[in-house]
């Protein structure tokens, strides 16, 4: 089978459908855990946090907002990195599937400073949802390019420092690499064909500063990262 990579597939993921849950939903979010650790995700975008707060006083508290959330384990990375460098972080998970929001919860009820909302962000209410910093980790493929650019003028406007982004390099070399790496590491059916269709949805450079072209923003950084992400910061 011959991979095309020159635009972004418009295949749909299992993991678009808000309504998935119970165990099922709880072995997918398991197994992107697994990518996010062994394959860079988190640092790329504690990193990217890092870089935008370099100069805000330290006792001062930053209000972040973490885009799909899923069951919270970006934030508790978040949460981590806080309490090791005396950072005041409020910090608050969106995502549109009420379920994984359950469990989010629950994971994280022992840390205080992390509270969820289930909400979609092509809502009239998410307009209202003000934060110094915005976090979307593989949130933004998901999206068609109509609703990238609608999402991007929201959600701009709505961040007091920037926004970070972490997300897929569309490339052929990654759609083996991930065939492999799934096979060997993956339990969820859904999480090995959700993973490819999300390759195949991914990013390339161009794609990203053409996304950047209206926007209102000061200056953005784009820098490809293994494996096979993008970290893209826009900061106001």
């Amino acid at each position: 089978m011959i991979i095309h990579t020159q635009n972004r597939s418009n295949q749909k993921e299992i993991m678009d459908n808000f309504e998935l849950q119970g165990e099922e939903l709880k072995m997918v979010l398991q197994d992107l855990k697994l990518v996010n650790k062994y394959l860079g995700g988190n640092a790329i975008t504690i990193n990217g946090i890092k870089k935008l707060i370099a100069n805000i006083p330290i006792e001062k508290e930053i209000v972040i907002m973490d885009i799909g959330c899923g069951d919270g384990h970006m934030l508790l990375k978040c949460a981590e990195y806080a309490q090791k460098n005396n950072r005041n972080f409020r910090l608050i998970g969106l995502d549109a599937n009420k379920h994984t929001i359950i469990n989010a919860k629950e994971k994280s009820k022992l840390v205080p400073n992390i509270s969820f909302v289930s909400l979609d962000v092509f809502s009239e209410v998410f307009k209202k949802c003000h934060a110094d910093i915005f976090l979307c980790t593989l949130t933004l493929h998901h999206f068609k390019e109509i609703e990238i650019r609608q999402f991007l003028k929201t959600l701009i406007p709505l961040a007091n420092v920037g926004v970070v982004i972490n997300d897929l390099h569309r490339n052929v070399l990654a759609y083996q690499l991930f065939k492999v790496f799934s096979t060997i590491f993956f339990k969820s059916k859904i999480a090995k064909n959700d993973g490819l269709i999300s390759i195949l949805r991914g990013f390339k450079r161009a794609d990203l500063e053409e996304f950047a072209r209206p926007l209102p923003i000061k200056s953005q950084t784009i820098h490809w990262k293994w494996a096979f992400r993008y970290q893209w910061i826009l900061q106001k």
